[in-house]
């Protein structure tokens, strides 16, 4: 199927083509109907696999229609757990909406409130939020709700993590009741499916693909390795495969510099990014990193769903992620848009039960790779497949 199929205008179809996209993917084939014909939405997606897309396109085709009437309002809304997934949707926006008159903002937290105040002042369609940095403006009676025709809830499952609930619940209530409402979600875990049935009315469903961390174009392998040994095998990694780029996940802001600091003693540059750095700085080493001009950028958490590199060669994972999910975000940098990517993990015995929730998410065993001097003297046993952690037990009996 081609774009030119669902039923999106020629100014929209000719953006397409010039960002390069060929044919619609699954989420995108299944969701731009749904949206396009105004029905509320829930829908369950990894990323890389075009999400962004499929609610923007069709959300741009019903706003070409008009223009946002009044200063400090706003006809779609969508929120996002982090700036730097704002700053990424909004991206996408402005390349999507190239050959329309819609204009778009993101608004989140750390910088200045002024320039956000005026751009909504001088008058935006569409606006990408973090829910805590809406909240405060809307306090401020800088931004009024009483236009919006479309709310989007982006990465529900990470705005609930992060503790949004309390914020997001205001927006909702804020809204008009006729607004379109549309969830998107790595998961439908139950706190997912609360939101939904507390803010949405009678919403169709998509669920694309549960395993879909498992797609043959990211090839996963695992590294087993003594904790104290894992700079030096990523060192090593590092220098036997000669990766164009490489993102590494680590899970604290002081591992990160650490990190660093070490691989810079080996000979190899590398940059840290995370929570701790101002958004300034975390913007441009984004900028830098999408330009190829920093080839190695060891992150935290902060950053798992924020990064959207074209054609990123392979993630590491110097630690591996809690819960199993967080592991799909991460690894779903790399393999975007059907392209080929690799995701490796370095494991220590210390990482087992971590390792049997993550295989088990997958529903298979991560193929197990050994290097000659890193080999543990602590073995990593095999996993448990069924692997139930110790607080879910009693909810399965």
């Amino acid at each position: 199927m081609s774009f030119s199929k669902l039923g999106l205008s020629q100014p929209l179809l000719d953006a397409i083509n010039e960002v390069g996209y060929q044919k619609p993917t699954t989420i995108q084939t299944k969701a731009i109907p749904i949206v396009l014909k105004g029905s509320n939405l829930i829908a369950a997606a990894q990323t890389g696999t075009g999400k962004t897309a499929s609610f923007v396109l069709p959300i741009l085709e019903r706003l070409s229609a008009g223009q946002t009437e009044r200063k400090k309002r706003a006809r779609a809304i969508i929120l996002t757990p982090t700036r730097e997934l704002a700053l990424q949707v909004n991206q996408s926006i402005e390349a999507y909406a190239q050959f329309t008159s819609i204009k778009s903002m993101a608004m989140f937290g750390g910088v200045d409130y002024a320039p956000q105040k005026q751009a909504l002042i001088d008058g935006v369609d569409i606006v990408v939020a973090t829910p805590g940095r809406l909240i405060d403006l809307y306090g401020q009676r800088a931004i009024h709700f009483d236009e919006v025709e479309t709310l989007v809830l982006d990465e529900a499952d990470k705005m609930l993590d992060m503790g949004f609930i309390e914020a997001i619940n205001k927006i909702i209530a804020r809204v008009p009741e006729d607004a379109q409402s549309l969830l998107f979600s790595a998961t439908l875990s139950n706190p997912v499916r609360d939101l939904a049935k507390s803010a949405i009315d009678n919403p169709e469903e998509i669920a694309i693909t549960k395993h879909s961390a498992s797609k043959s174009n990211i090839k996963q392998w695992i590294v087993t390795v003594d904790k104290d040994m894992k700079s030096s095998l990523l060192s090593h990694l590092l220098q036997q495969n000669q990766w164009k780029q490489a993102l590494i996940f680590i899970e604290t802001k002081h591992g990160a510099a650490k990190l660093v600091s070490q691989l810079e003693k080996r000979g190899i540059a590398a940059e840290a990014f995370h929570s701790g750095r101002n958004q300034k700085v975390r913007q441009q080493l984004i900028e830098s990193f999408k330009a190829g001009e920093i080839q190695y950028l060891v992150a935290t958490g902060v950053a798992a769903r924020g990064i959207d590199i074209e054609n990123l060669p392979v993630v590491i994972n110097y630690d591996l992620p809690y819960p199993a999910d967080e592991y799909v975000h991460r690894i779903g940098r790399t393999g975007r848009a059907d392209a080929v990517g690799e995701a490796v993990s370095l494991v220590s015995k210390d990482n087992f039960k971590n390792l049997c929730m993550i295989e088990s998410r997958l529903g298979h065993l991560l193929e197990r790779v050994e290097f000659e001097g890193f080999v543990p003297r602590k073995p990593v046993p095999i996993s448990i497949l069924n692997y139930v952690p110790k607080h879910k037990r009693g909810e399965e009996r």
